[in-house]
């Protein structure tokens, strides 16, 4: 049995299950340590990304089933994971030199305090998926890039360049004094995101579950925009008005 040390050190770059798996080593073979599978697996998907991974160079280890049951903790494994080398993230010193070396308009996602690791895994995903340059998100009262925020990114979070910063107000007013606009997304702004225009160096700032963006957040932003909501319900889930407002922020810069 592995020391209980190194099973956290594990848990913190796991990717874990069949679809996981495949989106790591289709997007990002060179990010992958090594790859796990019980030994005693019949599953034919787990067989075939064992000869992709071994096509890639990848190490591929066969592992009692009871040592993935107890890596995974209540996670199903599916048979297979994979460990990756440690995520590269960015600190919020290299914020503005690194959007200073992008060369288009910079499009940055800031999320203020997601906690739920499946909405933070489906902004990532979304965000590399509409285009993003960065993705922005604090330290502190927020999920890290824990083993589901991995899965349910699928793959995303090992491609967007990922920033960590300990002080989110200061890098907004960072991303402002580099030229960056910051829009934030708000139930109570006056104005439809479908009526602002969202082409030009931007910031898309997203508050978390609940309460949406924080006071001092919200001051920050250079305007606040909404989602026109048509039925009943007031609001979207997080990673869903992420999508939203993404989206139109594409269409605009395409249709110019």
């Amino acid at each position: 049995m592995r020391h209980s040390k190194e099973k956290q050190q594990l848990e913190a770059q796991l990717v874990i299950g069949v679809q996981a798996v495949a989106a790591a080593i289709k997007n990002n073979p060179s990010s992958i340590r090594l790859i796990s599978v019980t030994s005693d697996s019949a599953n034919q998907r787990v067989s075939d990304l064992v000869m992709l991974a071994q096509d890639a160079g990848i190490e591929v280890r066969r592992e009692r089933r009871e040592w993935l049951d107890q890596v995974c903790a209540d996670a199903r494994h599916q048979d297979i994971i994979a460990q990756l080398y440690k995520q590269q993230t960015y600190s919020e010193s290299d914020l503005v030199p690194f959007l200073r070396e992008i060369d288009e308009d910079p499009l940055v996602l800031v999320l203020d305090g997601v906690q739920d690791p499946h909405n933070l895994g489906a902004c990532l995903r979304t965000a590399e998926s509409a285009g993003c340059h960065a993705v922005v998100f604090p330290k502190d009262k927020a999920v890290g890039l824990t083993p589901a925020v991995r899965k349910t990114s699928a793959g995303a979070s090992e491609i967007v360049p990922l920033f960590q910063v300990t002080n989110l107000a200061r890098s907004l007013r960072l991303m402002k004094e580099a030229g960056i606009w910051l829009a934030g997304a708000s139930d109570s702004a006056e104005r439809s995101i479908y009526d602002h225009d969202l082409r030009g160096p931007l910031a898309l700032v997203m508050g978390g579950e609940g309460k949406g963006l924080r006071r001092l957040t919200a001051e920050m932003c250079d305007y606040l925009v909404r989602i026109p909501m048509a039925g009943a319900i007031e609001s979207l889930n997080v990673s869903v008005a992420t999508g939203v407002c993404l989206y139109e922020i594409q269409r605009q810069r395409k249709a110019r």
